[in-house]
């Protein structure tokens, strides 16, 4: 089931802030800690297990960071969703045989067509796209001072 936690809120605002902030050389933890508010406990966490995925790419040592592994256009936000969610352990409610035969046959159902329907939004959206909407909302970061339309 699709929840949104702390854990998930904070790998999207990070990976879009490295897409949003990002120079030349990596961006460091520090930078998105204080930019964003992220406490490191989480960040730390997050950014690991989004490298070990191919979303991000470490850099070690003292000039190192994070960076975005691909293109802004060809990471989505579904992709760090189900990275996050796999990370999370909690049970899910909808596996647990327990309950009616209402909430089986038709509650439940329901809700995995709801989340299958929010999972296809997020697969749809790009870094890029949110990139896009802080740009237009007049947000400032190194972005707008690079658009990238390339196709």
């Amino acid at each position: 089931m699709i929840r949104l936690s702390k854990k998930m809120l904070f790998a999207i605002e990070a990976v879009l802030d490295i897409a949003y902030n990002a120079t030349a050389t990596p961006v460091q933890s520090s930078e998105i800690t204080r930019r964003q508010g992220i406490p490191r406990r989480y960040l730390e966490q997050v950014l690991q297990q989004l490298v070990r995925s191919g979303i991000l790419a470490g850099t070690r040592g003292p000039r190192g960071g994070y960076r975005l592994a691909r293109e802004r256009r060809r990471i989505s936000v579904g992709e760090i969703v189900r990275v996050i969610r796999d990370l999370e352990t909690a049970e899910d409610p909808i596996a647990d045989p327990a309950g009616a035969e209402l909430g089986r046959q038709v509650v439940r159902p329901l809700w995995l067509e709801l989340q299958e329907s929010v999972m296809k939004q997020l697969d749809t959206t790009t870094i890029e796209d949110l990139c896009l909407r802080a740009f237009r909302a007049g947000i400032p970061g190194e972005f707008g001072q690079r658009m990238d339309f390339t196709i």
